[in-house]
């Protein structure tokens, strides 16, 4: 299919595209660079279907987001409003402040953080107001300005403080001093501050977390949180916090407060969430927003259109007067005024009109068709397609299963533009498709952004407006903001640009951002649409909703939904199919993890009512998100009305998810076969055993359980077993229940869940019939029992329905029983239903039928007929009252015949008989002969009599009945005798009054009505009569207050004498006022006719001022007056003379205006003086003309005969000055005419072409530069076209580009692009021939051809004498050549040799240059290298004992002027400045030797003094002198080189000797030491480095320091954890270290003693007392052998190694006591001890059994015991005694027990000294601390003793 055919004047532009689309580089209308989108034209054919139509063209269209479709010829809608009536509200728009506006931010809060900052960080006070330009800064409008221009730097570099200033005070001007004064405010207060926040802000987009800043500006906000479950307590359970957004106050660990108003938003719940907590304080978008100063359209009044035109034809006048403005320059003007540089402007614009309520610009089926409008037109468009009322529910268009008339969505919006009026940037609801048809008026420009730069689009719009963005996160959604396209354009986001004329549509693609303005006065319609390939754009739509919280307009999974279910186009397929497989997908994911989480109760949705539309019922909302929950929600019993969705679950509150339920309205299972509709396009391929995603969709996740882990599957079979059980036991209501419970948790799965539903049907099914049943059989027996006829009965049907199932759905016991009760009812039930319809077809008597229902109302089954009896017999009855109250009620109004009707059509529905049916029969037979009468007298054609129908109204009053038409006669008569009392009324006023006006309406009422009257009155004549009167004479009070016409001054008194009223006196005052305007009327005719002077046209013009009447002449004289006044000023400019004057800002004067006041002039009424003047300069500008012509003839006669009669320069050159100075003395004359004259421009032209041949010819005598040539032949582009063809201007040129060719070629030499031999001949050649003659040019390039052959001579005999080549002779040779050759093959050989050379330089200075930087040359810089490598050699050497003392052994310098230092451990000396010494008073260490004899210095120095650093590479200096070796003798530089080579290698021998003697040698390590010192010395201070050296080096200083720190370990100088030696085991095997080397079997050694020695140690720390004491203390005696830290091991010994009682065991968990005298404590059992002492406790030792005191031998050492260093130990606590107790032995007596006693403590006494020596050597003290016996008072009864005191 073709798209149309491109218009003629554009068919040149079409390129191999679409036929009907034209697209142009740049737009005509959309602004410089701006280019245009394309334009599209379909044929007839094309146009019938428009979505079919764009879904053709947008392959080409969709990449510029924005196209243009001009409809065929054929297409003409009618405008379907009434442009006098139509009225709309309208908006107030500020143009001025669309994008150079400042954020709407609070200053107060904006104050507060400052305060904040300032105090916080700054420890500053708030600064006082500051003053600029005598007026208090706004440091908040003032930091924003700053920050809108990219900040304080940006700003100062790009010098836009101006723009700062205008910003912060548009109305002010600034100078450079206030600029700098402004700068220097911000820079002392501000720019902290903005360093503060962009550090701040820096950490937020690194997400540094917030648990990390502990600084002060966060403390509060988390005291808040963390203190919530605090508030819950102190409020009673109620938060005194809740999120502004859920309303929720749970979750309060990602609560975040406003800084300010205390405010919380849940993180999720912000808009756009956040992960984490900002750094910094925080403050909500109210508090950072000020109300004072937001910015919108402000809503304003209504206007019509004609008020509308008048605003914007002012506005057009304030900015272009009177002329018409072109589109370029409106638009300039606009972005000029958006940006802030043309000043203030407000337009007012009638957007988003609503047309259901405003109504549509095209034709609808229920708007009223137009009269100008024919019907057929209106019925054609108003089914149209492209009608905007019907395009959204085309077929193939999803938005056509919308049932909501969605405003600017589905019903389109109407746009009543004026100039300026903006529609800014923005991106359609839901990324819409959108369309817009422009009605009539002027165009509307569009700007358009393609989708696939809607990212890009926004971020350039952040960063140009970051402020802005700032206080408004969500600013694009608000359509507020203008951009100018040009900054898009240069941050390379393509724009594109639309010119829309009327009668043409704009389309805009999905996620195009588009804006732009009118140009005028416009209206247009818009509206959205949906094909199918937008559905992939309507989920991203739909996740920017989610993302900014912002309400959808609909569901967009609800959209897929049914239009899936409903029939849809086969095209669609392929995106619904996509869009349905995401959704089921993300919905499968969701629902799992939520079952996975313990949310296993679940329930369908409430079923909509019709689920085939969208937008039907309104679903609930996420209150986190606020998006619809249209397949899935999540609810708590906690919070009933508010929901979640499935991705936001874990935010609805803080239960467990077992109290939370799933609601969803369709299972997977369905969405699965939604998409199997989807695949195969009809329901009828659905296969719900073998779906589409039904292999890939089975549940496979795991729940964790108590047992461990189990499959959704296993927990589904589970249940299936146990629910297919239930059908073989008798039914249990509470068993079905339970297990339908369970099953929750699987209904809503896929496929692989069949099973599982098909057995819940059952089950539902079964329960439902079993407890159906059971009803039945209970209200029919408590119907039976009970008294009560409120009690419901069991009606037939459900009776009926019970009967029919078979099988039945579960065992119930009894079933054949209760089948037989069921079926009684029902055979009775049917009998019952025959009586009664009998009785109503026989239409009994009322008490026959009272007696049935009766009997039916007492049967136990509720039946129809029942209802059908009693509702008969309540009509009757109430059929009946209202019968005798109509008759036999007493009252004084009249009865309505229309409740007489009804009571007869009642009695005809009822079907029982009355006796009141007769009575009311007969009455109605009387009031229907009356109702006759009454229609027969208002039937007649004539007029009534009023006596006739006085009579008739008093005989219808004996009749009490209300007919409308007796009513209708009673009114006539009433009408009547009311119009002849007020007629009499006004004529009995009238000759008292003067008020004629009111008069004339009182008499007019008054005939009107009376004309209207049904009844003849004979008063009508008299009224008419007195109404031409009183018009009359108020026709001449009129005439008197007013001004009137002559011609109706005249016609009054005209009617005045016909009507014989002509002596009244208003009449004799009108006449003498005609009088004086027929006098008045002579004196100007006769001037008119006859003219005269000015005064005497005013003079009469003034006398009628004193005339009280509108005169016929007036106008034509104030017409004469004005256009003589007119002429006079017209003329004022030719007849002054401005000759004298020289301002040129003069305007010029027209000719043809000139021409026209000379021929006005003849047609003036009045004389003036000067027309003869005018008619002189006009004479005199045809002279000047007509020289002006000859002169111009001469000239072109020059410029084309020239070539031809060309003699000399001289004779050209003077000709040419001849022509020039009379046409500059013909251009003087012309300007001081000051007149507009045609011949000027022309004659000017010629001056500026003689000026340039005169300046052309100047270069014969001359060698011009060649800015001279270019700027002539630029000139000659800009020589007007009569002029420019001419032969001598092209001569000319042709001798200009000859000597540019000519200077291009000597130049060559110079430049990168030379001239051959050959083209410089040929151009020499060119100038010589040439008819201009150039001697200097031939003489130069003569001189460079012999340079040129002379250099090239010289090339060939260097290259043929070999013998004689050397390196000077070539640079020679190419220096020359460089200058003076041109392009020739001798050049290249030489550049060729040359650059070898050069290269091989450039290589080797790449080299060096990372060490040298741009200091010397390369020679200077290799001899550096080579004297490092000297001293290099003579470190090594001094191992030999050969050594050169150097004042500094890391530089060239051996100058004793500088400050040097001593090392005190190698004698070496160093400059301050090279070294950076480590030093103890005056003893300083050099950095190699700290290398060496500390640990870090070892490592740090095989990173520092090793590296390569800036130095050049070995090798790389090798391949140089290797590829040098075919060169020139000569070269300096190549000798260095191998030279430094030889030398590095003799280095690289030296060092080789050191490490292979380090890495061999394992016992003299000072020797080695000292050998690695040099040679990291020689290696730090060799100017070349050897990365294999390098490497050796370091591997033997890691080794070496290895070895050092092994034998370090070993001696036992510094013990190590076993860590410590595990990892440098570990290192030393990274190393290479053989396991056989000595120190590594040493190492292992030690490793494994320790590991053996750590394994009994804690064996022993946790024997509980198994080990004896004497083995602790021998452990503990290797431990501190071993080189090894065990701190943490030998305490625990140390704890266990601690005596306690006798028994040397530690506590063991069993009950203690202390002794009151010695504070020692023993265990219960070990003093044999059954109960607690009553009194004081006295251990054996301090006092024995029979009861004298002893004490034990305080040892010498025993105070030494006492002042341990170890803590005293934890003693048992007496309150734990009971607890810990064991049982106690049983015991023959006390005695024995006091003995044994005895015995242990005797045993004791030996072992003393063994535990004193313990204790001496563990310095453990004797005393601890104790719990008297007091505190022990309950365990007295426990003890033997006590009760043998007792007894003894």
């Amino acid at each position: 299919m073709g798209k149309g055919r491109p218009r003629a004047v554009e068919r040149g532009a079409l390129g191999h595209g679409y036929g009907g689309v034209v697209s142009h580089p740049v737009a005509s209308g959309g602004g410089p660079g701006i280019p245009l989108a394309p334009v599209f034209y379909p044929t007839d054919e094309e146009f019938k279907d428009p979505l079919e139509y764009i879904n053709i063209i947008r392959p080409q269209a969709e990449p510029y987001g924005i196209c243009r479709i001009v409809p065929p010829k054929s297409w003409n809608p009618p405008f379907a409003r009434d442009l006098e009536t139509f009225t709309f509200p309208t908006k107030t728009q500020a143009i001025h402040r669309l994008q150079a506006r400042p954020p709407s931010c609070d200053s107060e809060t904006f104050e507060l953080e400052y305060s904040r900052f300032l105090g916080g960080y700054l420890g500053k006070k708030t600064k006082k107001k500051l003053i600029f330009d005598g007026e208090e800064l706004d440091l908040c409008q003032f930091f924003n300005a700053v920050k809108r221009y990219g900040g304080y730097e940006k700003v100062c570099v790009q010098k836009r403080w101006g723009d700062v200033a205008l910003f912060i005070g548009p109305s002010r001007k600034i100078s450079e001093c206030s600029k700098h004064v402004l700068c220097q405010l911000y820079r002392e207060h501000l720019f902290d501050y903005e360093e503060y926040l962009s550090k701040l802000n820096f950490e937020n987009r690194n997400c540094r977390s917030r648990e990390q800043e502990k600084g002060k500006t966060l403390c509060r906000k988390r005291r808040r949180i963390d203190s919530f479950k605090e508030m819950i307590v102190v409020n009673g359970g109620m938060p005194d916090q809740i999120c502004e957004q859920c309303k929720s106050g749970l979750h309060g660990d990602v609560m975040l407060l406003c800084d300010r108003c205390d405010k919380g938003w849940h993180l999720y719940c912000l808009s756009p969430p956040l992960d984490r907590v900002p750094s910094g304080n925080w403050y909500c978008l109210e508090c950072v927003n000020s109300d004072k100063d937001s910015f919108g359209f402000v809503p304003g009044k209504q206007f019509s259109l004609d008020d509308f035109r008048r605003v914007n034809d002012r506005i057009r006048r304030k900015w272009f007067g009177q002329g018409n403005a072109s589109k370029f320059q409106i638009e300039k003007l606009f972005w000029e005024i958006v940006e802030g540089k043309a000043g203030e402007l407000e337009v007012i614009y009638g957007s988003d009109l609503d047309t259901s309520v405003y109504g549509s610009g095209f034709p609808r089926s229920g708007d009223p068709v137009l009269p100008i409008i024919e019907v057929d037109v209106w019925k054609k468009y108003e089914s149209s397609p492209w009608n905007l009322n019907n395009l959204p529910k085309l077929h193939g268009s999803m938005l056509r299963v919308v049932h909501d008339n969605i405003a600017g969505v589905m019903v389109p919006w109407l746009y009543v533009g004026m100039l300026f009026s903006s529609f800014c940037w923005h991106v359609e609801d839901h990324c819409f498709y959108s369309i817009n048809y422009l009605h009539w008026g002027e165009p509307k420009c569009w700007y358009g952004v393609p989708g696939r730069k809607a990212s890009a689009f926004e971020q350039v719009m952040r960063s140009t407006l970051p402020d802005l963005f700032d206080a408004q996160p969500d600013l694009l959604f608000q359509l507020v903001t203008m951009l100018n396209p040009a900054i898009l354009q240069e941050s390379s986001i393509p724009v594109y640009s639309v010119m829309q004329e009327p009668g043409n549509f704009v389309i805009t693609f999905p996620k195009s951002f588009h804006g732009g303005f009118n140009f005028g006065l416009n209206c247009a319609e818009a509206v959205n649409f949906a094909p199918a390939d937008w559905l992939p754009h309507g989920r991203f739509g739909a996740e920017l909703y989610r993302l900014y919280r912002k309400p959808a307009v609909f569901s967009h999974e609800e959209l897929l939904c049914v239009v899936a279910k409903n029939v849809i186009d086969s095209k669609a397929l392929p995106y619904l199919k996509e869009e349905l497989c995401r959704i089921f997908i993300s919905e499968k994911n969701s629902r799992e993890e939520v079952w996975k989480n313990g949310i296993v109760k679940s329930s369908l949705m409430t079923i909509k009512k019709h689920p085939l539309y969208v937008g039907t019922e309104e679903d609930h909302t996420c209150i986190i998100c606020r998006q619809y929950l249209y397949l899935s929600a999540i609810s708590c019993s906690c919070r009933t009305t508010t929901f979640v969705c499935l991705k936001h679950w874990k935010h609805l509150c803080e239960c467990d998810s077992s109290q939370h339920k799933l609601l969803y309205r369709h299972s997977l299972a369905e969405l699965d076969d939604l998409i199997s509709m989807a695949c195969v396009g009809t329901p009828h391929h659905v296969h719900s055993q073998q779906s589409t995603l039904s292999p890939q969709v089975s549940i496979t996740k795991l729940k964790k359980v108590k047992g461990g882990q189990v499959s959704f599957a296993e927990l589904a079979e589970d249940w299936h077993l146990k629910a297919s059980s239930l059908f073989e036991i008798p039914f249990s209501n509470d068993a079905f229940t339970a297990i339908m419970s369970e099953a929750d948790q699987f209904l809503w799965a896929g496929h692989d869940m069949d099973k599982v539903r098909n057995v819940a049907t059952k089950l539902i099914d079964a329960q439902k019939w079993a407890v159906s049943v059971k009803d039945c059989l209970l209200r029919v027996d408590t119907f039976s029992c009970s008294e009560n006829d409120d009690i419901e009965k069991i009606s037939l049907n459900q009776i009926e329905e019970l009967l029919s199932i078979h099988p039945v759905p579960c065992y119930k016991p009894g079933l054949l029983k209760l089948k037989f009760f069921l079926k009684a009812y029902a055979d009775d039930a049917k009998k019952l239903i025959a009586e009664i319809r009998t009785a109503l077809s026989s239409r009994l008597d009322i008490e026959k039928m009272e007696i049935i229902l009766s009997k039916a109302m007492e049967f136990p089954v509720d039946i129809e007929e029942t209802k059908i009896l009693a509702t008969e017999m309540s009509s009757a009855k109430i059929w009946m009252s209202n019968v005798r109250e109509f008759f036999f009620k007493e009252t004084s109004t009249a009865i309505d015949i229309g409740f007489l009707n009804r009571l007869k059509l009642e009695m005809l529905e009822l079907r029982i008989q009355l006796q009141e049916m007769d009575l009311l029969v007969n009455f109605s037979r009387e009031v229907d002969l009356l109702h006759s009468r009454c229609n027969e007298i208002l039937k007649r054609p004539l007029k009534l009599k009023f006596t006739e129908l006085d009579n008739f109204l008093k005989d219808a009053d004996k009749v009490r009945v209300s007919i409308p038409e007796l009513e209708l006669l009673r009114q006539f008569h009433s009408d009547a005798y009311s119009w002849s009392h007020d007629f009499h009324d006004i004529m009995n006023n009238l000759p008292d009054r003067e008020d004629y006006e009111n008069i004339v309406v009182e008499l007019s009422g008054i005939l009107e009505s009376g004309n209207l009257l049904r009844i003849e009155v004979d008063e009508l004549q008299l009224v008419e009569a007195e109404l031409q009167r009183s018009r009359c004479r108020e026709k001449a009070t009129k005439a008197l207050q007013h001004q009137m016409p002559l011609e109706f001054i005249e016609e009054v008194l005209m009617e005045a004498s016909l009507l014989e009223i002509k002596n009244e006196i208003s009449f004799f005052k009108l006449a003498k006022v005609e009088s004086e305007a027929i006098f008045w009327e002579k004196r100007a005719s006769y001037v008119l006719t006859n003219g005269g002077s000015m005064s005497e046209f005013e003079d009469i013009l003034r006398a009628s001022e004193h005339v009280l009447a509108i005169l016929p002449s007036l106008s034509d004289l104030e017409d004469a007056i004005s256009m003589a006044q007119t002429w006079i000023c017209r003329s004022q400019p030719y007849l002054i003379d401005s000759r004298h004057t020289d301002d040129v800002s003069v305007p010029l004067l027209g000719i043809e205006d000139l021409k026209e006041l000379v021929k006005l002039s003849r047609n003036l009424k009045v004389n003036l003086d000067g027309p003869e003047r005018l008619e002189k300069n006009l004479n005199d500008i045809y002279g000047w003309e007509h020289d002006t012509c000859l002169l111009e003839e001469d000239t072109m006669t020059l410029f084309k005969e020239a070539c031809f009669n060309f003699t000399t320069v001289n004779h050209l050159i003077l000709r040419i000055v001849e022509l020039l100075t009379r046409a500059n003395s013909a251009t003087k004359i012309g300007i001081s005419m000051y007149v507009a004259l045609g011949e000027l421009p022309k004659l000017q032209h010629a001056t500026l072409t003689l000026q340039w041949s005169l300046d052309a010819l100047s270069f014969c005598t001359r060698t011009p530069l060649a800015k001279d040539i270019d700027n002539l032949l630029e000139d000659a582009h800009r020589l007007p076209i009569m002029f420019s063809g001419c032969s001598l201007v092209q001569m000319l040129v042709n001798g200009a580009n000859l000597l540019r060719k000519g200077l291009l070629a000597l130049s060559g030499p110079q430049n990168s692009k030379r001239c051959l031999l050959k083209e410089v001949e040929e151009v020499l050649g060119e100038i010589q021939k040439s008819v201009v003659p150039y001697p200097s040019m031939v003489a130069r390039l003569q001189n460079a051809i012999e340079k040129h052959n002379s250099w090239a001579l010289n090339v060939h005999k260097f290259f043929s004498q070999p013998s004689k080549k050397c390196w000077a002779s070539l640079v020679e040779l190419e220096e020359q050549g460089q200058s003076d050759a041109f392009d020739c093959p001798e050049l290249a050989m030489v550049a060729l040799e040359f650059g070898k050379v050069k290269n091989w330089m450039l290589q080797c200075y790449a080299y060096v240059e990372p060490l040298i930087g741009n200091l010397g040359t390369l020679s200077v810089e290799l001899i550096k290298i080579k004297e490092s490598l000297h001293k290099a050699l003579s470190i090594y050497r001094s191992l030999n004992g050969s050594w050169t003392k150097t004042f500094c052994l890391c530089c060239s310098n051996d100058s004793e002027s500088d400050c040097t230092y001593t090392c005190i451990s190698c004698g070496n000396r160093y400059h301050f400045s090279c070294m950076s010494p480590s030093c103890t008073s005056d003893n300083y260490s050099c950095s190699f030797c700290i290398c060496m004899e500390t640990e870090a210095g070892v490592q740090n120095g095989e990173q520092t003094l090793v590296c390569q650093g800036n130095r050049p590479e070995f090798k790389s200096f090798a391949k140089l002198v290797s590829s040098a070796e075919t060169f020139y003798p000569g070269i300096q530089e190549v000798t260095l080189l191998q030279e430094i080579v030889e030398l590095a290698q003799e280095c690289r021998f030296h060092l080789y000797v050191v490490v292979d003697h380090a890495n061999s040698h394992y016992k003299d390590f000072n020797v080695v030491s000292k050998n690695l010192v040099c040679a990291l010395k020689a290696t730090a201070v060799a100017g070349l480095y050897d990365y294999d050296g390098g490497c050796n080096l370091q591997s033997a200083l890691s080794r070496h320091s290895w070895k050092v720190r092994v034998k370090m370990l070993m001696t036992g100088v510094k013990k190590a954890t076993i860590q410590v030696i595990q990892h440098i085991e570990k290192e030393g095997l990274e190393m290479g270290i053989p396991y056989e080397n000595q120190l590594m079997l040493e190492l292992t050694q030690l490793k494994q003693t320790s590991l053996q020695w750590l394994d009994m140690a804690k064996k022993v720390a946790s024997d509980s007392g198994e080990f004896a004491l004497s083995r602790v203390f021998k452990l503990m005696n290797e431990g501190e052998i071993l080189p090894v830290k065990f701190d943490d091991e030998m305490e625990l010994l140390r704890k266990r190694s601690i005596l306690y009682c006798i028994c040397r065991k530690p506590d063991d968990r069993r009950p203690m006591i202390a002794c009151d005298q010695c504070d020692e404590w023993y265990h219960f059992d070990c003093l044999n001890l059954r109960e607690e002492p009553r009194k004081a406790f006295f251990c054996p030792a301090c006092k024995p059994f029979n009861g004298d005191l002893i004490s034990l031998p305080r040892p010498a050492y025993h105070d030494e015991r006492s002042c341990g260093r170890e803590g005293e130990p934890q003693t048992p606590a007496c309150h734990e005694s009971k607890r810990r107790q064991q049982q106690p032995k049983t015991i023959d007596s006390c005695l024995e027990g006091n003995a044994v006693d005895a015995a242990e403590e005797g045993d004791f006494l030996k072992c003393c000294d063994e535990i004193d020596y313990f204790w001496r050597v563990r310095r453990r003290p004797l005393q601890r601390a104790s719990k008297k016996h007091s505190n022990l008072g309950n365990l007295s009864q426990l003890l033997p003793f006590s009760t043998c005191s007792q007894t003894s």
